[in-house]
């Protein structure tokens, strides 16, 4: 059976954060709680759902495999690599053209963003697979 929660007289729901993290090194860590209320009709009158996640659940339990390092250094440099090439002007036209002429194809980018992705990734694995 879950438990419910009854706010003091007048408040009749409660949404949004009631804990947030703390920041430390520009980063949030630490506990923070979260309440929501779901407005549409169901049977079930307790819409009122309240979330927590505890500062525990931030610590890694295992530690970096070499494989995950490689994953994020991959990522990192296709990533800037993304980056440089969509504010390139110089590639921008032919760029915009070759997506446009894939895009409406089987298996074809639906964005540019992620056209330029899967170039540049097939050139980051041509270049360290082979």
């Amino acid at each position: 059976m879950a438990n419910s929660i009854v706010g003091p007289a007048g408040i009749v729901t409660i949404s949004g954060a009631l804990m947030k993290p703390q920041k430390k090194n520009g980063h949030k860590c630490g506990s923070y709680m979260i309440a929501t209320h779901r407005t549409a009709q169901t049977t079930n009158p307790n819409c009122q759902r309240i979330y927590v996640k505890t500062a525990d659940a931030f610590q890694r339990s295992t530690p970096v495999k070499e494989t995950e390092i490689l994953q994020r250094a991959r990522f990192a440099t296709v990533a800037s690599a993304v980056n440089t090439r969509l504010h390139d002007t110089s590639k921008q036209q032919a760029d915009i053209a070759a997506w446009r002429a894939q895009k409406d194809l089987v298996g074809g980018k639906t964005t540019l963003k992620s056209y330029i992705w899967s170039l540049e990734l097939d050139a980051y694995d041509q270049q360290h697979q082979g």
